[in-house]
């Protein structure tokens, strides 16, 4: 597929996507630079992006792929691809795994996580099969039992192991406890979450031989964002291009961030995606350039737009409408998301505003835990599995919530994972 220009693109998308017809009204008739267009607004996005009376897809839905991605049960939210743009995504995303470390020959396990239309073990398994170098691929899938899953990377003496961060210590100390050690790994491709210092020495104990990298930076909405780049730094990727276009915006002024080490959010425009156009798309990530000119840059961790807890995706919106449902007296007065990691693993905090009487706050905290474990029961099953620890509730007063020293305005997500 050809890669568009900018003003092909915004003529496009205003031609035949009626959300984007409305969101660009206001601009002049052929506008062809990026910074004259706004970011997206995410929540409007999401409501005209519906699988019924959509009015952001440019055309009939008539040939696609569909995939939903980290919304709760009762607001998904569903990207879809025409058969020749999944192509692309997958071809220029298995061409980045070069980068990653996949060799000529590499026997690959794909352990990421298949059903209820979740991209990514499809993605990774189109990616390798059109990656530029041969491969020998394994789906197993995520939700394999763990011994089965150990057995066959030994039968084939599996060179590649890809998953989450979550799957793979969970292999690796399965392996860990029955005293079993696979020297035949050579690399470990994570995605879908950050890897943290603290799980690399029980992958290494496991996995004596094995490099660890990322897979790639990629989000079923957002498309593609970043390939690996070979260093210590696993955070640290490259953006594809010409494919895209990544920004990453100030979050004062919402300008694009010309200098190195300035964190910012990312957003993301595809010049070849044209179903579903994604023009100055909020990813949900912040970062910071570390070499401009190569277009390499550092994933730093969740912006407000949502948070990752473990294999856990929420957004926040989502938990903004969840605290409201289960509190119809309106005593909550405002929410903070805070998100920790302790004893290995993540942990979500609700930081919850009220008044001072403590009065039925007990009930109103798990009626709040009710609500999102009911709507994204994925979190309890993590839990279940050991892999996040369960979600809490604390209550302060508003005016112990968290802002922005410089604005005032309220810190709606705050990461406190060490990201070193």
């Amino acid at each position: 597929m050809p890669v568009h220009s900018i003003a092909e693109l915004v003529r496009f998308a205003r031609r035949n996507s009626p959300f984007y017809a409305d969101l660009y009204a206001g601009l002049p008739d052929g506008t062809a630079r990026l910074t004259d267009l706004p970011v997206v607004p995410q929540s409007e996005f999401w409501q005209a992006n519906t699988p019924r009376g959509n009015r952001l897809l440019t055309g009939p839905l008539e040939e696609a792929v569909v995939f939903k991605s980290g919304g709760t049960t009762g607001s998904p939210k569903f990207s879809f691809y025409s058969r020749e743009e999944w192509r692309e995504f997958t071809t220029s995303f298995g061409a980045g795994l070069v980068d990653a470390g996949l060799r000529p020959g590499h026997r690959v396990a794909d352990l990421f996580y298949a059903g209820d239309l979740y991209a990514s073990y499809t993605f990774v398994l189109d990616a390798l099969h059109r990656s530029p170098v041969s491969n020998v691929r394994l789906p197993i899938g995520g939700a394999a039992p763990l011994d089965s899953t150990a057995r066959t990377l030994e039968q084939f003496r599996v060179e590649v192991v890809a998953g989450t961060p979550t799957t793979l210590c969970a292999l690796a100390d399965h392996l860990l406890a029955s005293g079993r050690e696979l020297p035949s790994v050579e690399l470990l491709l994570f995605g879908g979450e950050g890897l943290y210092r603290d799980q690399q020495p029980l992958l290494r104990a496991v996995f004596p031989n094995a490099r660890v990298s990322s897979i790639g930076y990629a989000a079923v909405d957002a498309g593609l964002l970043g390939r690996p780049v070979p260093g210590p730094d696993t955070r640290v990727h490259r953006a594809f291009t010409p494919e895209t276009v990544v920004e990453i915006l100030d979050d004062h002024t919402g300008e694009p961030v010309r200098a190195e080490g300035v964190p910012g959010r990312v957003v993301v425009t595809d010049l070849r995606r044209r179903l579903m156009p994604v023009l100055r798309y909020p990813v949900g990530d912040r970062a910071e350039w570390t070499d401009v000119a190569a277009g390499r840059f550092r994933i730093l961790g969740r912006a407000q737009e949502g948070v990752r807890v473990g294999p856990v995706s929420l957004y926040t919106e989502d938990v903004l409408d969840l605290v409201r449902a289960a509190d119809p007296a309106g005593r909550v007065t405002g929410v903070q998301l805070v998100v920790r990691r302790w004893e290995g693993r993540d942990g979500l905090v609700l930081r919850l505003a009220c008044d001072g009487n403590p009065a039925g706050l007990p009930e109103l905290a798990d009626a709040v835990t009710t609500g999102v474990h009911t709507a994204r029961p994925l979190y309890p099953e993590a839990v279940a599995a050991a892999h996040v620890h369960p979600l809490s509730v604390t209550w302060v007063r508003p005016h112990e919530l968290a802002v922005n020293a410089r604005t005032g305005k309220l810190i709606r997500v705050l990461d406190e994972r060490p990201h070193a």
